[in-house]
């Protein structure tokens, strides 16, 4: 499916809708001039102007109202003001796609009242078109509407679509919130490399290339298998692999990551229910 005449409008024009712009646009599945970027700041619609050809405005409505499709693409805690703020402003046959995380399909279509809803949950490396989105429809959305969803999410990345609302929290946990896990990651095996004497530089090209052959070793095996086999493999009995996943189990590495996404899954519930930021527990 190619959007050739329909207008998709970005009600919220951060990194995540500069993602998505960039991917509807390199995928071909959409024209800039058909793409409206709204938001507060001027200047950061102007620049979005500059850099993709897109339509930019500083009305919420404005920018809605003409559009095919509304993707809400504004933070968590700023939602219900725009809910009120598009209340009754989008076009009957128009599909919403939200990408806020922790956001129920049924809060949306309450808010808005309109029930052509779709949640999805992409993550960063959408913007050079790497991500994975997990998404779901409202029953009301029709199959062209779906599939109109799966076009857009698809242009960022993989996209699985699921039948229950309740994996959406559990992939903003996962998927979503995962990059940041291996950035923190990344940045203490470099901190490490570079304890150890090596020059930073090296260290970051050392960790970014071990982290993308590992990943890449997996992926792309003709015959699945679990990882627990392929970290066996680099395993030897008493060798340095074996001392330094020693230490790691001993450190709680595996409990420290499952509490971690536990915790952001509880935070996305959190959410939903319109809670707002609060400091982390000490």
């Amino acid at each position: 499916m190619v959007f050739n005449d329909r207008k998709i409008a970005f009600i919220g024009s951060g990194v995540m809708a500069e993602a998505m712009i960039g991917g509807l646009i390199r995928e071909q599945v959409a024209r800039p001039e058909l793409l409206l970027a709204a938001g507060p700041r001027p200047e950061r619609g102007e620049k979005l102007q500059r850099l993709y050809g897109v339509v930019p405005f500083t009305d919420n409505c404005q920018a809605a109202g003409q559009a095919d499709v509304v993707v809400l693409s504004v933070k968590p805690q700023k939602l219900n003001v725009v809910l009120d703020e598009l209340k009754g402003q989008i076009q009957p046959h128009a599909l919403v796609l939200s990408i806020v995380a922790g956001a129920p399909m049924e809060r949306i279509a309450a808010g808005l009242l309109h029930p052509l809803v779709v949640r999805s949950m992409p993550n960063t490396p959408a913007q050079i078109g790497e991500g994975i989105t997990v998404w779901t429809a409202a029953p009301q959305v029709t199959d062209e509407q779906r599939e109109m969803a799966r076009t857009i999410l698809a242009a960022l990345g993989e996209e699985i679509y699921v039948e229950e609302e309740g994996y959406l929290d559990m992939a903003t946990a996962l998927s979503g919130t995962g990059p940041a896990y291996v950035y923190l990651f990344m940045e203490a095996m470099v901190d490490a490399g570079v304890h150890l004497g090596f020059p930073r530089r090296i260290a970051e090209k050392l960790v970014a290339q071990t982290v993308r052959g590992a990943v890449d070793y997996y992926t792309r095996r003709d015959d699945p298998v679990h990882l627990a086999r392929l970290r066996n493999q680099v395993t030897s009995p008493g060798g340095t692999s074996a001392e330094a996943l020693y230490y790691l189990e001993k450190a709680g590495f595996r409990t420290a990551i499952s509490r971690a996404i536990w915790a952001a899954y509880e935070r996305s519930v959190e959410l939903g229910r319109g809670a707002q930021v609060r400091p982390p527990d000490r």
